[in-house]
């Protein structure tokens, strides 16, 4: 078994997930690419997937942490690390009906993808199955 490269091959799995052309498409929906100059909507939706994922505790988690895999993260889609400001500013200002928008349409093409996708945790977490209920 071979050894993993980086730590982030699980965001980097994750963010796969998400078709190519889908977060573009949003940004331009909801006006969100004018905004934007060096920190692009993708980068944004990938920090905000890292603070998920690794239940950071704040902005400075999510940007120092991406910051010192910077080498790694510029392999997930041309990504950048926010700045303190520049991820503030964005959490602050972009519309999040992209976000919304965006959750609805993954979960539509990953139950596309794989149709027992959603039926099968369903199923589990109404028999009492699931993580111990």
């Amino acid at each position: 078994m071979n050894p993993l490269k980086h730590k982030m091959a699980v965001l980097k799995q994750i963010y796969k997930l998400i078709p190519r052309n889908l977060i573009p498409k949003l940004a331009h929906k909801h006006g969100v690419d004018k905004q934007s100059r060096s920190f692009s909507p993708g980068s944004h939706v990938l920090a905000l997937v890292f603070g998920q994922l690794s239940h950071a505790l704040g902005l400075n988690d999510i940007c120092d942490t991406l910051r010192n895999h910077k080498g790694v993260l510029t392999t997930i889609r041309d990504a950048v690390p926010p700045s303190r400001n520049g991820f503030s500013h964005a959490n602050r200002t972009r519309n999040a009906d992209m976000a919304e928008d965006l959750f609805w349409s993954v979960l539509g093409h990953l139950k596309s993808i794989s149709p027992q996708f959603y039926t099968q945790g369903r199923s589990q977490l109404t028999s009492g199955k699931a993580g111990g209920l």
